[in-house]
């Protein structure tokens, strides 16, 4: 299972950090934001396909999400400047 995990996290991770990018989200504050926003369409859609996320509690996968998103669109404030 963790061999299939990995690269499908891998691709959903580059290409939310790619949406990220094309829609101008940066700093921490927003990508939080967004990252929350993420959470919601990943988790809506994950937990009707796969039980096992939805057997997960939320909180810790959105703050998850928020955190993942702060860090994308700092590192992409810094690329940017660079």
């Amino acid at each position: 299972m963790l061999a299939a995990a990995v690269p499908v996290h891998l691709a959903l991770s580059l290409s939310w950090a790619i949406a990220l990018d094309r829609t101008g989200v940066r700093g921490a504050g927003r990508g939080a934001l967004a990252g929350l926003a993420i959470g919601a369409v990943d988790l809506t859609l994950a937990a009707r396909v796969v039980p096992r996320i939805r057997a997960l509690p939320l909180l810790p996968q959105l703050a998850d999400h928020a955190a993942y998103g702060a860090v994308a669109a700092h590192v992409l404030a810094r690329a940017g400047r660079a």
